[in-house]
């Protein structure tokens, strides 16, 4: 009589167990399913709070991932150690949960620097959702950001997906001041010293003719050689991303000045 009584007492127990493991995983997912609003609601009260300027809608999403990937982790975390408080004191609880880290931090380092690096990322405005960037030479667009990972799509459509402890050296592309708009041209020598004038003068002009030509370009000579016929560099900068539209206008616009004033290009 009083072994079936323990017996049900004891399955009793641990279906209670049962229950109360299933329901901290259950909210635990259910925290990770809802992860992505907290983190909205977590930055638009932080934004309150300090009382910053408008986020970049790039950098939003960068943080909101960022910080959904640390509510999963951390809910998942308290799953694993409610559940384990069901066995062991609390003070026991403590000593495993050390012992545990040691551990982990001694047999996991990559994954520890995964994860401590893209807590960083945080603080740090390295590079955000939807920039084009490179890292360990893989270029391409930055899709997702999470505590461990970084994925880039590829110009070619591959997927990159490249563990935040390996990031270094991070080239982004997305925040470059200008972009170069440099041309080339090949001229008699006999007509160098009247071409000089007109390209240094048009420079200043070209400033004006095409506002996305951020200052006057400069003269140079790569070979430094001359002969029958010389080559000449302009060295221009353009507004970002609008080197490669600027080459035709640039070329134009000196092929019909050097024309006005009798200067003809050679091949």
């Amino acid at each position: 009589m009083w072994e079936q009584l323990v017996t049900i007492w004891n399955a009793e127990i641990w279906w209670s167990y049962v229950l109360r493991i299933t329901t901290y995983f259950l909210l635990a997912y259910l925290v990770h399913r809802l992860s992505r609003r907290l983190s909205g609601r977590l930055l638009r009260i932080g934004k309150v709070a300090s009382q910053r300027h408008e986020l970049r809608p790039d950098r939003q999403k960068t943080l909101i991932s960022l910080a959904a990937s640390a509510i999963t982790f951390l809910a998942m975390v308290t799953a694993v150690l409610l559940s384990l408080s069901l066995f062991v004191s609390g003070e026991t609880l403590v000593w495993i949960v050390g012992l545990f880290t040691a551990a982990f931090g001694l047999g996991a380092r990559p994954l520890v620097s995964d994860y401590l690096t893209g807590i960083g990322f945080l603080f740090e405005d390295t590079f955000d959702v939807g920039e084009k960037i490179e890292i360990l030479g893989n270029e391409g667009v930055v899709e997702t950001v999470n505590l461990r990972t970084t994925t880039l799509r590829a110009r070619s459509g591959e997927l990159f997906v490249v563990p935040n402890g390996e990031i270094r050296i991070v080239r982004n592309f997305s925040r470059g001041r200008f972009s170069p708009a440099t041309i080339t041209i090949k001229l008699d020598a006999d007509d160098l010293s009247r071409a000089l004038p007109i390209l240094e003068e048009l420079g200043k002009e070209a400033v004006l003719i095409l506002p996305n030509l951020l200052e006057p370009w400069q003269i140079i000579s790569k070979s430094g050689a001359i002969g029958q016929q010389t080559e000449l560099t302009l060295v221009g900068k353009a507004k970002y991303a609008m080197g490669a539209e600027m080459l035709p206008r640039l070329l134009a616009l000196v092929h019909e000045r050097l024309n006005e004033a009798g200067i003809h290009l050679v091949d």
